[in-house]
């Protein structure tokens, strides 16, 4: 079952720039699945393969009435000031199998506002945690795999995208950051024939076709090696004569996004990615006239 859990935070001293980085968000996140169960962070620290859970960057909080109504939903990435201490944050978890969140559990049923958690020089408070839907926070949701695809729509041929971290894909050995169909949907079908248990073969990828663009690239300096993605929106339609199980699997897959992100360093905070209802997508007014 894919969870989408959101942690609000309060930091007790300044947060510097370099501590603002995928590398010690993994740190974090590992630190805190060692503390309910040592032998599982010593494993997630040592494997390298791929990995059930997704981070996002550190967010400073919003005062925002509704922001399922913003058209720009990139998030914050890159931090070339300091967060000063006091800061109302969240922070983005996403767990992809049941395994990581029962370990997990007695860390969210009990946990304590005073316990400080170390991020780089900075301890931080836990005030809550938000694991369902939130009017205020789009990132927050969980449901079953069964219930993700149920619910996929068998005739809807839209597929909005909000990429809000940098996204980017592993082809021949080389980084691509274009998010063509087959790099999206493949990252996509990958996780979910992993976690899932509910196995998508041949799933018509070839039928998927972008139907709106507005990204741009951005450079991310906090890994040992220059990190380059997108950003932006995106839009798929599906074409041709399909039948509606296939369009059922690729609604989907892209539901699925919000919790599996697409592409690489998922777990250090890059390739969030979250589908956009017809009515909040730019893409809509161009629809609308066809």
């Amino acid at each position: 079952m894919p969870h989408s859990l959101v942690l609000n935070l309060i930091p007790q001293s300044p947060i510097y720039p370099e501590f603002l980085t995928g590398r010690h968000y993994h740190a974090l996140f590992l630190t805190l699945v060692s503390s309910a169960d040592r032998t599982l962070g010593d494993y997630l620290h040592q494997s390298n393969a791929d990995k059930a859970f997704t981070l996002s960057p550190l967010q400073i909080q919003r005062n925002h009435k509704n922001p399922h109504k913003k058209h720009n939903d990139i998030l914050q990435f890159s931090h070339q000031r300091l967060i000063p201490a006091g800061t109302p944050c969240w922070w983005r978890i996403s767990l992809l199998d049941d395994t990581l969140f029962d370990k997990l559990t007695p860390l969210w049923l009990n946990l304590n506002p005073k316990h400080a958690w170390h991020l780089g020089s900075t301890d931080l408070y836990i005030t809550s945690i938000f694991g369902t839907p939130q009017s205020t926070q789009p990132w927050a949701n969980a449901c079953t795999y069964t219930q993700l695809y149920e619910q996929a729509s068998q005739s809807d041929r839209t597929l909005n995208f909000t990429l809000a971290t940098p996204v980017a894909f592993r082809q021949g050995g080389y980084d691509t950051i274009l998010p063509i169909r087959e790099c999206v949907f493949n990252s996509l079908v990958s996780r979910w024939n992993k976690y899932s248990g509910i196995e998508f073969t041949n799933t018509p990828i070839e039928s998927i076709y972008p139907s709106f663009v507005n990204i741009r690239t951005e450079v991310i300096s906090n890994y040992d090696n220059k990190f380059i993605g997108c950003v932006g929106e995106m839009s798929y339609r599906i074409l041709g004569d399909i039948e509606p199980i296939a369009i059922k699997q690729i609604n989907a897959l892209a539901d699925f996004a919000l919790y599996a992100g697409v592409g690489r360093k998922t777990t250090m905070g890059m390739g969030m990615t979250r589908r956009l209802p017809i009515a909040n997508s730019r893409s809509s007014n161009i629809e609308s006239h066809e």
